[in-house]
């Protein structure tokens, strides 16, 4: 049996369901906080509607017709989707559902992004929650695009600063990886000069690593290195590396990730004497575009472990 289209209401629908749960209509009314005479009325119009009766009228009460039992598998299913979307209103409200985008450039997306996605998970395990490693130049497009709510990257002279709410959070350190077996994986203090004539695999020109560690050499008085191949694959740089001498310069959370356990992947810090840094990313997010509350508090945990030495630390 197919419905009519009908101007149904909630109430109308809630007062059948009702009847079919109690086959009284006294007891229906009471659960609904009505008055007996206004169910009869809402029931009457209800079934001049439908052009059936949807109850049978027993001495002991109230049963479905045919047309009943087909009219309350329907108002069973909507009442169910009604209170579905109360829910849902309601998690959203509250941050306890809904679906968030991230961007990070390597070192937060690892120190930071984490353990605050892994807190928010814990919080609202419903939370549909994805992240983008990428440079700051790309995920700046991707946020004033409107793509990401929030990133972890620098601000770059072709974007206006001013578009953007701000929370600085530190500078990044970059660490020298080889695989452990390198020839100079022992040894305990190494030149720039040294690191010359050795193969390494680097970001594309102008992202921040790469530049801050060339910088590095030119600081000495040394050119780049003659052997670089450019890549910005996080994947295929610890493919290459653990096959080669090569040397990659990468974040230091990166680092410590691949050398550490659980992890443990077979690599080594080559102890460099220079100091490479990075100069400091922000916490960013666009003024003309407020955050849900999900993204308010992902971006939360993501400023509060950012805060937390001790966080900071786990997995180290």
């Amino acid at each position: 049996m197919s419905l009519p289209h009908l101007p149904l209401k909630p109430a109308q629908l809630r007062l059948i369901h009702q009847i079919a749960i109690h086959g009284q209509l006294q007891i229906a009314a009471e659960a609904l906080a009505m008055t007996q005479p206004a169910a009869s009325r809402m029931l009457a119009e209800v079934e001049r509607q439908v052009g059936a009766p949807l109850f049978l009228r027993l001495p002991k009460g109230m049963e479905p017709t045919e047309i009943g039992a087909t009219f309350l598998r329907r108002a069973r299913v909507i009442l169910r989707e009604m209170g579905s979307i109360v829910t849902d209103m309601r998690n959203l409200r509250s941050g306890q559902a809904g679906a968030v985008r991230v961007g990070a450039v390597t070192g937060p997306a690892v120190s930071y992004v984490v353990s605050a996605v892994r807190q928010a998970k814990l919080q609202a395990p419903d939370a549909q929650i994805s992240v983008e490693v990428l440079p700051s130049r790309d995920l700046l497009r991707l946020l004033v695009a409107g793509e990401l709510d929030f990133v972890l990257a620098r601000i770059l002279p072709e974007f206006d600063s001013g578009d953007f709410n701000i929370l600085p959070m530190r500078d990044e350190k970059v660490s020298l990886i080889a695989r452990a077996t390198h020839p100079l994986a022992r040894a305990q203090a190494v030149t720039l000069t040294e690191l010359t004539g050795y193969e390494w695999i680097m970001q594309q020109r102008g992202a921040p690593i790469r530049e801050a560690t060339l910088a590095a050499f030119a600081d000495v008085g040394l050119s780049e290195p003659a052997d670089i191949i450019d890549s910005p694959s996080m994947l295929w740089t610890i493919a290459y590396l653990a096959q080669s001498d090569a040397i990659a310069p990468v974040s230091d959370e990166a680092a410590e990730l691949l050398i550490r356990p659980p992890v443990s992947a077979g690599f080594t810090k080559i102890r460099c004497v220079q100091e490479i840094r990075v100069s400091t990313y922000y916490l960013l997010d666009l003024k003309r575009r407020p955050l849900s509350p999900l993204a308010m508090r992902l971006r939360d945990e993501v400023a509060r472990t950012s805060r937390n030495p001790i966080l900071d630390q786990v997995g180290r």
